[in-house]
């Protein structure tokens, strides 16, 4: 399907792997010029390659520790003229209130929380100045029913998923829409890795992770969420702001 998006310059969080990498194939194969940051460069350099052997656009691997406002921002400035901003870096372990420790939650929060705001905050004013950009943050649909064993994920979530709402509410006039996708559980080897997790507390064997995969609704790939984030991008969603989108199967409307 094309989008309409040929043409425009998207900057992907965590865009090396799973559903920021899905994103990022999703929009080349629209024609995006593409900006790509994460931590690791090894995975970048691969995640650029694959796309551009795949597609003919540019890619560009920015290196970056998003937890560190100072690196934010100067990836803002870096990529003065995003039309498309994926904000997608990050992951709150799970775990109650105590198990938690406090520099593990605040290390989380600093990535996923702080990292989107401090993104938003620092593009936001270079697509006002525009007159035109989107903003689609990949939050997680944990923050819509926030439970006790992932609290800090679901507490940062919800956090979130109001602040988009709230940056959204009012962002038209200028231009600018911002927007949210929350998927639920999704094929990745982050699931994989908190399946490893539960399997060693429930069934004293991470290997068995494989027995606890949910089959009602089954884990969604990250093409879904990628198809849905590049829909929200486009012009074709040039109505909606403020608005999050939950991609689960129907999974929190149970």
């Amino acid at each position: 399907m094309d989008l309409g998006l040929k043409g425009r310059t998207a900057l992907i969080t965590g865009g090396s792997k799973g559903i920021g990498r899905a994103c990022a194939e999703v929009l080349a194969a629209e024609g995006c010029t593409l900006h790509l940051a994460a931590r690791g460069a090894a995975d970048l350099d691969e995640a650029r390659q694959a796309i551009q052997d795949r597609f003919e656009v540019p890619v560009t691997c920015h290196p970056v520790d998003l937890s560190d406002g100072d690196q934010t921002r100067d990836l803002a400035a870096t990529c003065p003229d995003i039309d498309i901003l994926v904000n997608n870096a990050g992951a709150i372990p799970r775990g109650d209130l105590w198990r938690v420790a406090e520099p593990l939650w605040r290390e989380a929060w600093d990535l996923k929380v702080f990292g989107f705001i401090n993104l938003c905050r620092a593009i936001y004013p270079l697509m006002r100045t525009r007159g035109k950009g989107v903003i689609v943050n990949v939050i997680g649909a944990g923050g819509e029913r926030p439970t006790l064993d992932y609290i800090a994920g679901g507490a940062g979530n919800a956090a979130l998923m109001a602040f988009t709402r709230a940056l959204g509410a009012r962002s038209l006039k200028e231009g600018i829409r911002v927007v949210a996708v929350n998927p639920g559980l999704i094929s990745t080897t982050r699931l994989e890795n908190l399946l490893r997790s539960l399997a060693q507390t429930r069934l004293n064997d991470a290997d068995r992770w494989e027995e606890l995969i949910p089959r009602n609704p089954p884990p969604g790939d990250p093409e879904d969420v990628a198809r849905l984030v590049a829909f929200l991008a486009s012009d074709c969603a040039r109505y909606i702001t403020g608005t999050v989108v939950t991609v689960d199967g129907g999974a929190t409307a149970a």
